[in-house]
């Protein structure tokens, strides 16, 4: 073998197993090592990088099994030259690739081409570097000391397993899971009150593609859509694509108001068990009333049980759904903010006329979310896993809720701090409620300076208002940081 140096990290996040892999995958690829090259003996590598040599045995003859390497009878390891081939014609189209990208060529003006133009939205905005500041008040986001990896390993690992092969592995077109279906039918959805056929439920990726997808079947440029103000901007930028006539409701401390502005509506959004962002729960009456409405001026309602798990003042109430006789809600459900964000799981219960279509339309987006994610899921739920996990979590955010409302009215006791049943996250005036210049935009930034992550209100407002308010989430903050963290962002306030 020639000269070819080789540097492992041992503060990489990387085994060095694997970047040892790395390393002669790319050499081999590239060129560098040619083919039929003889590769030096595991003893003299692993002198040679200060490995053991039983993991140069391993990196070998893992490239071996893959064709990267072949073996022969006392003479060692070498360069496979089937594969070498490969990479040379892999670098040989990276060469073209590159005569391409210097050759003058005419540009595409996209302002003419684009029909549409989502980047012109106003869009909720999060550092991807949160987990680094000391005091995160951000939604939406996990502890990873909360979170049961071994279990959850162990569902994968069981859903990885080749008994279960055939079911993951295969394209099964537009089916999902039939036991992570089960459990969301017989397990998740009785709780809110539910009662579903498994043709009544469609797995998606997370809530927000199933408001795409119900965008796409249910709404024109002319259909008349009712959204909560403030709400969620996702679901107004979603909206907004699709529809010219958006109205927006201001809500109250019930939530949205049942009244004649709903007149007229023909797809009403609405997040009635914890309004999002202000918390706030719709009580029994104003539901019944909405019930009503809906069917005096025949409007579908899409409930969004983004919260389902996170209610600390008595019993939770039953979902919309659960009283709808007549199938004109459509419920939305996820696995995202209780187990992790990046699962990308929730749920859509609804006719089973309406599934049929959805689940025709998934197909020709993604077909279906991954089937193994959809196994995982289903032995979380199964093996008692979910409700050990969500009881843990109530345990802890209830802790942090009551201690955050207590930092905030001690903090902060010119704000108005919306009360509410549950939820992770509070929504706070720092005006009071009075017409007021104050700007959370400003004092985020000036906060995110002394490493407190707050979110300013103002996206969540069709009109570009509540810049005096800002959401602040303990989800993810440590409770031994709460009151500090409150402490930190009062003297940002008042410091400038």
């Amino acid at each position: 073998m020639r000269d070819f140096l080789i540097t492992l990290d041992r503060g990489d996040k990387k085994s060095l197993q694997a970047q040892l892999r790395e390393v002669l995958v790319s050499a081999i690829l590239a060129g560098h090592l040619r083919a039929s090259e003889k590769l030096p003996s595991t003893r003299h590598l692993s002198r040679q990088l200060g490995i053991s040599r039983n993991t140069a045995v391993i990196v070998y003859q893992g490239l071996v099994e893959d064709g990267y390497l072949r073996t022969s009878e006392r003479s060692g390891y070498f360069v496979n030259e089937i594969v070498q081939e490969m990479g040379i014609g892999a670098a040989r189209h990276m060469e073209l690739d590159e005569e391409r990208r210097l050759r003058p060529r005419q540009t595409v003006d996209w302002q003419v081409r684009l029909r549409v133009r989502p980047t012109a939205q106003r869009n909720i905005h999060k550092p991807l570097n949160w987990r680094q500041l000391p005091y995160p008040f951000i939604y939406g986001q996990p502890d990873p000391t909360l979170f049961p990896i071994s279990d959850w390993r162990d569902c994968a690992y069981r859903a990885m397993g080749r008994k279960w092969l055939d079911e993951w592995s295969q394209d099964t077109q537009d089916n999902d899971d039939e036991m992570l279906v089960d459990e969301i039918r017989s397990r998740i959805l009785p709780r809110r009150g539910i009662l579903a056929g498994e043709d009544q439920i469609l797995v998606t990726l997370g809530a927000q593609q199933a408001i795409y997808m119900l965008a796409s079947l249910l709404v024109s440029r002319s259909t008349e859509v009712a959204l909560e103000e403030p709400g969620y901007p996702d679901a107004r930028n979603i909206f907004a694509l699709r529809s010219e006539t958006i109205r927006t409701i201001d809500v109250d401390e019930q939530g949205l108001p049942v009244d004649e502005r709903l007149d007229g509506t023909q797809i009403l959004y609405t997040t009635p068990s914890h309004q999002l962002p202000t918390t706030v729960t719709m009580p029994p009456q104003r539901r019944k009333a909405l019930l009503e409405k809906a069917r005096q001026q025949d409007f579908l309602i899409v409930e969004d049980d983004y919260e389902l798990e996170a209610n600390y003042v008595g019993d939770p109430l039953p979902a919309l759904k659960a009283h709808d006789s007549d199938g004109r809600v459509i419920y939305l459900g996820s696995f995202s903010k209780t187990l992790f964000p990046g699962l990308r799981l929730g749920f859509i219960v609804a006719d089973a006329e309406l599934i049929k279509e959805l689940r025709a339309l998934r197909r020709l987006m993604v077909r279906h979310p991954p089937v193994n994610n959809q196994r995982s899921t289903a032995f979380f739920l199964s093996l008692g896993f979910y409700d050990v996990f969500v009881r843990r979590l109530h345990r802890t955010y209830r802790e942090r809720w009551t201690l955050m409302r207590e930092a905030l009215q001690a903090e902060f006791p010119d704000a108005t701090v919306t009360h509410a049943m549950g939820g992770s996250s509070y929504w706070v005036d720092f005006a009071g409620g009075q017409l007021s210049d104050f700007d959370s935009e400003r004092l985020a930034t000036l906060a995110l300076e002394k490493g407190v992550l707050i979110e300013p209100g103002g996206i969540y407002s069709h009109q570009a208002r509540s810049k005096s308010c800002a959401r602040l989430g303990f989800s993810s903050i440590a409770t031994d940081r709460i009151e500090e963290g409150l402490a930190r962002l009062r003297h940002v306030m008042d410091a400038n």
